[in-house]
C-alpha cells in the first residue's frame, strides 16, 4: 500500500517531508507552502503506523525505507530529494543507502547516524525512560506537552509548539513503541562516506538530542555535505523557527537543484 501524503506544487524537483517519532504529514505547513512557492513539488507523508498509514511488520527501518520506496513510486519522472527530521532523517538515510540511484539529494534535520553506544545498553535506558510514562497508564496525549517541552530551544514560535504538542498528542501509543524500537537499533555510520548526492544537514543550536556538533561530524564524514545551526533552535526548527529554517532549505536547493519549472501557483492536491 502507499503510503498516505499531502503534496502542493507542480516542480521537477519533489521535496519529500519525512517526520520523526511525534509527527505526522501535518506538521510541515510553513514548509510546504514555503517549497511549493519556489517551484518545487512538496510532499508529506505519514509513516508507517501514522496518520492514514498502516503499520508495517516487522517495524524496522528495512520496513520503513521499503514503504518509502513504494511513495516514490508515485514520483516517477521528477527528481527526489528527501528531508528527513530525527526519526525521519534516519529513513532517509536507510532509503538512500538502500535505493540511491532514487534519491538526488538529502536534508538531514536533528538526526544522526547511529542511536546510542554500540552494546545496546545506553538504547535499552533510553527506550525504558521513554516509554515508563506509557507502562504507568499514561496517554500520548498526557504526555505530548511534556515531551515537546523538553525538546524545544528557549523561545520558540508558540503556535509551532502547539502544533508539536497537537500532533503528538494523537500518535497510537503503539506505534510510538514500535518506532522508538526502530529508532534505538538503527545504525548506518559506515555508510556515511557512501553517499554521493548533495547534503545539506541542519542542527539546532540548543538541541540536546542532536547536538551541532554531532551533526557537524556527521557532515564531516558526507562528502561535499553542508551543515548549517540555527541559532536558538532546539530539536524542532521547522516547527520552533519556520522562517530561519525555510531559508536554510531553500537556500540549499536553489544552488544545488535549481528548478526549470518555476509554477509558484502550487497547486495542491
Amino acid at each position: 500500500m502507499t503510503p498516505a501524503a499531502i503534496s502542493k506544487g507542480d516542480g521537477t524537483t519533489a521535496v519529500v517531508l519525512l517526520h520523526g517519532v511525534g509527527g505526522a504529514k501535518e506538521m510541515w505547513p510553513a514548509q510546504i507552502d514555503a517549497l511549493a512557492g519556489a517551484g518545487y513539488r512538496a510532499v508529506a507523508w505519514d509513516m508507517p503506523g501514522y496518520g492514514a498509514t498502516p503499520a508495517v511488520a516487522p517495524y524496522d527501518m528495512g520496513g520503513l525505507a521499503a514503504a518509502l520506496g513504494r511513495l516514490l513510486d508515485t514520483l516517477e519522472g521528477r527528481r527526489v530529494v528527501l528531508l528527513g527530521h530525527s526519526m525521519g532523517g534516519m529513513v532517509a538515510q536507510e532509503a538512500y543507502a538502500r535505493y540511491p540511484a532514487r534519491i538526488a539529494g538529502l536534508i538531514l534535520s536533528a538526526t544522526s547516524a547511529a542511536f546510542g553506544a554500540p552494546d545496546g545498553a545506553w538504547q535499552q535506558r533510553f527506550l525504558q525512560r521513554r516509554l515508563a510514562p506509557l507502562d504507568a497508564g499514561r496517554t500520548m496525549a498526557e504526555i505530548a506537552p511534556t515531551l515537546v517541552a523538553g525538546l524545544v530551544g528557549a523561545e520558540p514560535d508558540p503556535a509551532g509548539a502547539r502544533l508539536a504538542v497537537e500532533i503528538m498528542s494523537r500518535v497510537p501509543a503503539a506505534t510510538y513503541r514500535a518506532a522508538l524500537g526502530a529508532l534505538a537499533a538503527f545504525d548506518r555510520r559506515a555508510a556515511l562516506p557512501q553517499i554521493r548526492v548533495p547534503a545539506l544537514l541542519v542542527a539546532g543550536e540548543r538541541d540536546a538530542a542532536a547536538p551541532p556538533r554531532a551533526m557537524r561530524a556527521m557532515a564531516d564524514r558526507i562528502p561535499g555535505a553542508e551543515f548549517v545551526a540555527l541559532a536558538g533552535c532546539g530539536h524542532l526548527a521547522s516547527l520552533e523557527q519556520p522562517a530561519a529554517f525555510n531559508a536554510a532549505v531553500l537556500a540549499f536547493l536553489a544552488r544545488r537543484f535549481a528548478d526549470g519549472t518555476r509554477d509558484r501557483g502550487g497547486r495542491e492536491t
